[in-house]
């Protein structure tokens, strides 16, 4: 199968080698031109075979909008966008309004696996008509991890990326419940080994986990974290998740508490943050700040 790939960073990149590998052909474009195959959506657009489909990897907000109002000028009925950013899934029953216009076919997918997806490979959460997400399913299976679980349709068009909102919602939950355990453990002077307690925990405890897997990790990097300054940006997932919930009147304390801390890390230099910090750099390779 051909796709069209819109956006070669940390994870669009390692996207179309794992897409590639897999025996299909990836035509990328992205603004630097050191990675793209091509270099312009047109370019791209006319390298494809009808009926093409057109990956989308930007930015949510203004940059995924502008590359879909372009595509949408030039691609042909009958073709398919995927959004596979971290939209707000609003938003993608508007691309998928405005493309529907043209009777060109939208699908928003819910990308999940950071740095590590390349060779692990990705959960996908994807949302839109049966009949489009059939057309992009060679792509889904090539991108999830091998076995029978880590890729869903989830639902009518938006509900990839709710989806994929909520777990990073959880996300932000289960990072600050590490965060705040660790930092107990740094507090107290009987616990000697703080590293070796998290190491610990990940053989036969109810608490193990992937994350926990990457917090050993980044100890094993750095066994206080003292590099690092405890600040860490939110993605912007959390706060969606937080309104939604409010909109549906569901509580949710511990994201809610989760979102509000990495408010307060901007304020102090948080020792909790620092294992956020070093969370969402493992995982994701997000940028942390150290100390100067």
């Amino acid at each position: 199968m051909e796709l069209g790939l819109v956006g070669l960073g940390k994870m669009g990149g390692n996207m179309r080698e794992r897409i590639r590998r897999a025996g299909h052909t990836v035509i990328g474009y992205d603004r630097n031109p050191d990675v793209a195959d091509v270099h312009s959506l047109k370019e791209l657009v006319g390298s494809l075979k009808g009926p093409r489909v057109v990956w989308v990897m930007v930015p949510a907000g203004a940059a995924t909008q502008s590359t879909v109002d372009e595509l949408a000028e030039l691609l042909s009925p009958g073709d398919i966008v995927v959004d596979g950013g971290n939209s707000r899934w609003t938003d993608d029953e508007k691309h998928a309004e405005e493309l529907r216009a043209k009777g060109i076919g939208f699908v928003d997918c819910g990308v999940s696996g950071g740095v590590w997806g390349l060779e692990n490979g990705y959960a996908l959460m994807y949302g839109g008509a049966a009949e489009d997400v059939a057309k992009v399913q060679p792509i889904f299976d090539a991108l999830k991890p091998e076995g029978d679980f880590g890729a869903v349709h989830a639902g009518k068009v938006g509900a990839g990326h709710f989806a994929k909102m909520v777990h990073n919602g959880i996300e932000y939950a289960m990072m600050q419940a590490y965060a705040e355990g660790w930092e107990l453990l740094e507090k107290v002077d009987s616990v000697t080994d703080v590293r070796e307690v998290f190491r610990s925990w990940q053989e036969g405890t109810v608490i193990r986990s992937w994350l926990l897997d990457l917090a050993v990790n980044a100890l094993d990097d750095d066994e206080h974290l003292d590099k690092l300054r405890g600040y860490a940006a939110d993605s912007g997932e959390g706060r969606w998740t937080v309104e939604a919930a409010i909109d549906n009147a569901v509580p949710l304390p511990a994201i809610t508490a989760s979102l509000f801390a990495r408010f307060a890390s901007r304020q102090d230099d948080s020792p909790q943050m620092k294992m956020i910090a070093a969370l969402r750099n493992q995982f994701g390779g997000h940028a942390v700040e150290n100390k100067k």
